[in-house]
């Protein structure tokens, strides 16, 4: 008897050694054994917060296409880690993308499960019952020269068309614009109920040379436990004024390229003729090489920030991710939710004659008071002689 109870308590020891404390993404199989693990280590209140966190990351912290990809890549993004770090990870990219979710909050987004069970539970609010969707648009943000943005609102509708009340609910909804056919961006959020305030697409995310006859077609999926709603809306018509031209590339007035042909005016030595240069043979000036150490700019970056002073931190950067100077000063989903910023440490990755690379690690306190530690990667290019930051990664 006492060597069956022996050999009964070293198999529980043995069984309960054998789980695991982070995530083994090799597998499929292992990714979903090693949460599982994680998981059943849980309180079934954190349990639920585990897989909200884990439904985040996947949804918005990786990009791929379906469902299968979007596992793979979550699996790299998470390999290795322990449920505090997935769920701090979790707390950064809800806040990257306005999405009002946080790991110490109550659970909120209805029962999760990243690995496809969208079994309809008794208590299930992704269990919305709706006849279909409807799409409302309104174009704003006139200052002068037409509308800046369009919104876009989703809305789950009954038989008649009345909107279906619903609350508590985590519907994952994606927005696709097109034109003539071709996909130019992909968006998504969560709808937790039918105050749902949508997207806002800003023209200026949209590149003018790809878009055809100054229109866009939109599609809205909201995607419930037993089924994806979707809509279309052809020929929205966009301000063409509000798109997204690049740059022509500056150039320095004052430098004259003279033709050593050229013969000069001995009434005028210092105004030669003018002469037609052969583009075969003409030598390009040189572009202006920076002075300054790029980790300068990156500081004066994060001490505006720091200190609100967000023109001046919009105008060291030259980043298409962040759009305009509206976009990127939002008090919502911009930096001017920062309240401040404690640096720690500021390294060069390495540096080219044209780009740089430059290693961040420091604290970000927003305007409610929560503290979040960020390691970021700020990629930078030359610009006239100045370095500007053109990427922002948050690394794990």
């Amino acid at each position: 008897m006492k060597k069956f109870s022996f050999l009964l308590i070293f198999s529980l020891l043995l069984f309960t050694a054998c789980k695991k404390d982070h995530v083994d993404a090799t597998t499929t199989q292992t990714l979903q054994s090693s949460i599982n693990d994680m998981a059943s280590g849980l309180t079934t209140i954190k349990q639920i917060k585990f897989n909200e966190a884990l439904y985040i990351l996947k949804t918005f912290g990786v990009e791929a296409e379906g469902d299968v990809n979007e596992l793979k890549a979550l699996g790299q993004l998470i390999n290795g880690k322990k449920v505090p770090e997935i769920l701090a990870l979790a707390d950064q990219v809800a806040q990257q993308n306005g999405i009002e979710w946080a790991s110490t909050a109550p659970p909120s987004l209805g029962e999760m499960n990243i690995f496809g069970d969208e079994t309809a539970k008794e208590s299930d609010p992704n269990d919305v019952r709706a006849s279909s969707l409807s799409i409302l648009t309104q174009l704003s943000g006139d200052t002068g020269n037409g509308p800046t943005m369009m919104q876009i609102v989703p809305r789950l509708v009954d038989n008649a068309g009345n909107p279906i009340a619903f609350t508590g609910a985590g519907l994952e909804t994606t927005l696709e614009v097109f034109s003539n056919g071709v996909k130019l961006s992909t968006a998504k959020n969560l709808m937790q109920d039918n105050n749902f305030k949508g997207f806002h697409l800003k023209f200026s995310s949209l590149l003018a040379s790809k878009i055809v006859d100054n229109k866009i077609d939109i599609t809205v999926s909201v995607k419930t436990t037993a089924k994806t709603f979707k809509m279309s809306k052809i020929g929205l018509d966009v301000n063409p004024s509000a798109l997204k031209v690049p740059e022509v590339p500056k150039t320095d007035s004052t430098m004259i390229v003279q033709d050593p042909s050229a013969v000069i005016d001995p009434s005028n030595p210092t105004i030669p003729p003018t002469t037609t240069t052969d583009p075969a043979t003409a030598t390009p000036a040189a572009p202006k090489q920076p002075t300054a150490d790029p980790k300068n700019t990156v500081s004066k970056f994060l001490n505006n920030v720091s200190s609100q002073n967000l023109k001046a931190a919009f105008d060291s950067s030259s980043n298409p991710s962040w759009g305009s100077y509206e976009s990127f000063s939002n008090p919502t989903s911009g930096f001017g939710a920062v309240k401040n910023v404690s640096v720690k440490n500021i390294t060069t990755n390495g540096t080219g004659t044209n780009a740089s690379s430059v290693n961040a690690t420091y604290d970000v306190t927003d305007k409610s008071g929560k503290t979040t530690s960020l390691k970021v990667t700020f990629g930078l290019k030359n610009v006239n002689g100045e370095w500007k930051i053109s990427s922002y990664k948050i690394n794990p």
